[in-house]
């Protein structure tokens, strides 16, 4: 079962979902990437992705650093950055990037206090994994993953979702409840976002056995090209 793709929403997606709150209602952000003041932005004509973060290599991307200056990624222009989106922690930042039809596809936070039990073990997918060296602390490397989890109904898709990670990879035949967060000073940090594999994609049918063609999308592709884009600002 651990490369199952067809999953139950189950509970366990209501820790990876705490980060990843819609933004409430608020001004339309402004600037050429949608960054609200505070934060920065630059364009970066692109002629071709960074190694091991596919993309369209024949679109305009953006570098974003955050208000507290201490982190930087890269975005496609096109989408849209609001900070804050709602309410950060102490000494925090909570951001969200949405697609230009509205669309939120991962969301930041910092200076979360990170850590959960797992009380619960299920049956799960990893379909996507890549070390980001450039977020490692305290020896611990963390990863990009896209991951899903199987419930008791095989009848409805489950919790599938893509974020950073700093703790230890699934072993054996299942694993504890997606948690998407990983160590940063002072505490933890975590960017990414959930999939909905009955969601509309262009380049994927929507269905509970879809999150391989997810994956081919340029949706997914540029996602993944944003969130390992994350680092330090040095």
């Amino acid at each position: 079962m651990r490369h199952t793709t067809r999953s139950v929403v189950a509970l366990s997606l209501v820790l990876f979902l705490g980060a990843c709150v819609q933004p409430s209602p608020g001004p339309s952000p402004s600037g050429a990437d949608g960054a609200t003041p505070g934060g920065s932005a630059s364009e970066t004509p692109t002629t071709a992705p960074s190694s091991g973060t596919p993309g369209n290599s024949a679109e305009t991307w953006a570098a974003y650093k955050t208000k507290d200056d201490t982190l930087t990624f890269e975005h496609p222009a096109r989408w849209t950055i609001t900070d804050p989106a709602g309410q950060a922690a102490a000494g925090g930042i909570f951001l969200s990037v949405a697609n230009e039809a509205g669309k939120q596809l991962a969301t930041l936070r910092t200076n979360m206090v990170a850590g959960a039990e797992c009380t619960t073990r299920s049956p799960y997918s990893l379909l996507d994994s890549q070390p980001l060296p450039a977020l490692a602390q305290k020896g611990t490397t963390p990863r990009f993953v896209f991951e899903g989890r199987q419930g008791t109904d095989p009848a409805t898709p489950g919790p599938f979702a893509y974020g950073i990670t700093s703790s230890p990879a699934p072993s054996g035949p299942d694993a504890c409840p997606i948690f998407h967060f990983f160590t940063w000073p002072p505490s933890g940090a975590a960017f990414g976002g959930a999939y909905n594999p009955m969601e509309a994609v262009e380049g994927a049918t929507p269905g509970p056995d879809t999150p391989e063609a997810y994956m081919e999308t340029q949706e997914y592709k540029d996602i993944k090209r944003m969130i390992t884009s994350l680092r330090p600002v040095s």
